[in-house]
């Protein structure tokens, strides 16, 4: 869900200088202020160049030009924040925006390179990093609703018995709610404001993340190898590309082609253990009712290979970490915005 209502403007540190693309000798530079404190200011105006020269998760990254110390990064990169955003914007998803490196980043980057008709290498070279540039925000702030409170139902049990006696299986906290309206991960929303109560009347920093795309999709490509699902146009162009858990070795997605049967939105979810699954001492068939934690999240593409579809996810940290049974299995707001592309009858195509 791209569109972000109620986005205010803040201060901008924002300007030509600060796009500058470093040169070697100011690559230590562009290493602190990617590593900077994650303040809106700072995400605002990090250099992109400077991913490339980074390393999260605590694993120590050495700038280029030798002779300098070594930088260990254990927290988000606000110049991983906002390539991720800038990403996000240009059709290239990176599932949860996190503030962390890793192979979901790395797809987008490669997603946006096909995009873009660029050397598909998974970096954030000069050239990508020209491509993505824009002198807008990509933090803005929001105000938090009534209805964003309204949306919470409390804690859900894990148990399928137990969530099928619920009318709504919605979010479990305000933040949950937020984090996936702007695509954030929610411990990173929670740092970004740290001291937030997240209760109506406040207001609070998020990603400002544009629009949805509202393209015409034709053709699916399901790619297990790359853990990708990529969306193209009449003319063979590329239009979108979102990370995917795709099957699993014990129950492993379909192959071939298949054809778009319908897209549901807010769905309910038939458990039904003898054809797929059984989850604990559940050994009935079960409805569970829609919401985002949902098991296939708020959105079923249901395909002509019975019982598999692309869906979302009330996990959309997990996506390509975990397996799933047999389908495809994307973040909530990647597959609202690929199923409203769709029309009955596109074909998906499953690449090994």
């Amino acid at each position: 869900m791209r569109s972000t209502p109620r986005l205010l403007a803040i201060c901008l540190i924002v300007g030509n200088a600060a796009y500058a693309l470093p040169a070697a000798a100011e690559t230590v530079e562009s290493v602190i202020a990617a590593t900077a404190p994650l303040t809106p200011e700072a995400i605002n105006s990090a250099p992109l160049i400077a991913v490339d020269t980074i390393v999260t998760g605590g694993t120590p990254a050495t700038p280029s030009g030798g002779g300098e110390e070594e930088q260990t990064v254990v927290a988000p990169s606000a110049s991983i924040v906002r390539l991720q955003i800038l990403l996000d914007r240009a059709g290239a998803s990176p599932g949860v925006i996190d503030g962390l490196d890793g192979s979901n980043l790395r797809k987008a980057v490669k997603g946006f390179q096909l995009l873009r008709g660029l050397p598909v290498d998974g970096k954030v070279n000069e050239g990508v990093a020209s491509a993505l540039e824009s002198p807008d925000q990509v933090i803005g702030s929001y105000l938090i609703t009534g209805d964003d409170g309204a949306a919470v139902v409390g804690n859900l049990p894990e148990d399928y018995g137990e969530l099928a006696k619920l009318d709504h299986l919605g979010y479990q906290t305000v933040e949950e709610g937020l984090a996936e309206r702007f695509h954030m991960d929610v411990e990173f929303l929670r740092q970004l404001n740290a001291g937030a109560s997240f209760a109506p009347g406040e207001t609070i920093f998020v990603a400002d993340l544009g629009h949805d795309l509202e393209r015409q999709v034709t053709k699916v490509e399901v790619d297990k190898a790359a853990g990708q699902v990529r969306a193209y146009a009449a003319d063979g162009a590329l239009i979108a590309a979102y990370p995917a858990t795709i099957g699993s070795d014990s129950n492993p997605s379909p192959s071939g082609t298949h054809i778009v049967k319908v897209v549901v939105e807010d769905p309910t979810y038939t458990y039904n253990p003898k054809l797929n699954f059984q989850q604990g001492n559940n050994d009935k068939v079960l409805t569970l009712q829609p919401g985002p934690n949902n098991p296939v999240g708020s959105v079923w593409i249901d395909l002509s290979e019975p019982t598999y579809g692309i869906h979302g996810t009330p996990e959309p940290d997990r996506i390509d970490k975990t397996g799933s049974h047999g389908c495809v299995r994307l973040t909530n707001w990647d597959a609202r915005e690929l199923g409203r592309m769709l029309k009955k009858g596109v074909p998906v195509t499953f690449l090994e």
